[in-house]
């Protein structure tokens, strides 16, 4: 059951200018201790070594994912959209108020260690017991576990789904708009006004008229730059890196029974991949950021070493390559282990790939919804086929390879690299 607040809430927002709260059952849902956690995680993990101003939280981008699935769904219903099922107004909100209510401090770099997925957390955070699932149930006891299907992309409605995760959705027009606002950047800027005004439901999907494919061109064209420019930063890259080395490091001193002087207990739940639903609300980046600044005085000299660097910014140098055999990357950790420097913590080959579309190709299920065109004879063209610009970026997959390492470590390093790898990495000048 929908219940309407007697007074409108609003929220001042920088992105969107205000964002507006109808429903008490998102009212309530914002005030749980579960969304209000998301407060103390960034969006951006480590983003912000490389801009400054990227400082802004997962509750924030929550918020505008939540604004622009409203904006959608109000403009659905205005237009009186035979094909837009009312009955889901409630249950798309939701989904997209809570869509990243599981992530974890510095989430990626964390989940690749310990192999933790926030999806998967946010399913349980929805499901479990906690004081969303109670907000949620009040409403509907069925809500949770349609909000769940939603996340999951396993709900029976794709315009549902669509809404929420798909290749143009209310998640990625708010991170767009909000990651290159507080980055400084222009690159993920499109008019998100023009691409509301054109969507439409139809025959079951979220499709956009026609006349309104040079404005998903330009939303597609910025989310390229995003990635390359923003994303995929080398200097982001290299603050990730270290970040995840300091947890593989931590992993493995648990494993061999290293006495730490400071290990608190959601940490020992994460070392051991058994972290109750209590331990994980407790770890944010604060959290972890003070474990950080602890660890740098641990007694094991690599760990409080890549503490040290993560604290102070002390990142690894990065040289960019075309190719990279296995027969250059055995070579460059010989040299480092000659060197007295362990290549497993000190040495990352990154190669990063990223479509800006996934062009649709007929059955292949794993691929993310594509974007329909609503043509002029009401027929659905998928809208590669009618847009140069998307096909052509379409096939661009990824850049060069990028060999990260302690310079400074190996600026005197002749005697264990040979010449033409100090010209590889840039250490022969």
């Amino acid at each position: 059951m929908t219940r309407q607040l007697m007074e409108e809430k609003v929220f001042k927002d920088p992105v969107h200018k205000y964002i507006y709260v109808q429903d008490e059952t998102i009212w309530n849902l914002i005030n749980t201790k579960e969304f209000q956690r998301l407060r103390r995680v960034r969006q951006l993990g480590t983003s912000f070594m490389t801009f400054h101003g990227a400082e802004h939280s997962r509750f924030s981008h929550s918020l505008g994912v939540y604004e622009v699935a409203r904006r959608i769904i109000s403009q659905f219903e205005r237009n009186g959209y035979a094909d837009w099922p009312k009955e889901e107004r409630l249950l798309c909100l939701c989904s997209a108020l809570l869509h990243d209510i599981g992530h974890g401090p510095f989430s990626h770099s964390v989940e690749s260690v310990f192999g933790t997925d926030h999806e998967e957390w946010t399913c349980k955070l929805v499901l479990g017991d906690t004081e969303v699932n109670r907000v949620l149930t009040e409403a509907d006891p069925e809500l949770p576990k349609k909000v769940s299907d939603v996340i999951c992309k396993s709900y029976g409605k794709e315009i549902v789904v669509g809404l929420i995760s798909s290749q143009l959705d209310a998640d990625r027009m708010d991170y767009l708009l909000r990651d290159a606002y507080y980055t400084g950047v222009h690159y993920g800027t499109f008019d998100l006004e023009r691409i509301l005004r054109v969507i439409r439901p139809h025959k079951g999907h979220i499709v956009v008229k026609e006349s309104g494919m040079h404005a998903v061109e330009d939303y597609l064209m910025s989310r390229y730059q995003m990635y390359w420019q923003v994303y995929f930063h080398p200097v982001t890259r290299s603050s990730e890196i270290i970040l995840r080395k300091v947890f593989e490091r931590a992993k493995r001193l648990y494993e061999d029974k290293h006495e730490y002087q400071f290990l608190m207990g959601p940490l020992v739940g994460l070392l051991e991949n058994k972290m109750t639903t209590e331990d994980y609300l407790m770890l944010d980046e604060s959290y972890v950021q003070m474990t950080i600044m602890q660890w740098s005085k641990e007694k094991d000299g690599i760990l409080s070493d890549l503490c040290s660097r993560f604290l102070n910014r002390r990142l690894f140098k990065y040289a960019a390559v075309d190719e990279i055999d296995g027969m250059l990357e055995s070579e460059l950790r010989q040299g480092m282990r000659a060197c007295g420097i362990d290549p497993d913590y000190y040495l990352e080959i990154d190669y990063l790939t990223e479509l800006p579309y996934d062009v649709y190709r007929a059955g292949n299920e794993e691929e993310s919804l594509p974007i329909w065109l609503l043509d002029g004879k009401h027929e659905l063209v998928e809208i590669s086929r009618k847009s140069d610009i998307i096909r052509s970026i379409g096939g661009i997959h990824g850049g060069k390879h990028h060999i990260y390492f302690p310079a400074e470590l190996l600026s005197h390093a002749e005697q264990c690299l040979s010449p033409a790898l100090l010209r590889t990495l840039g250490l022969d000048g």
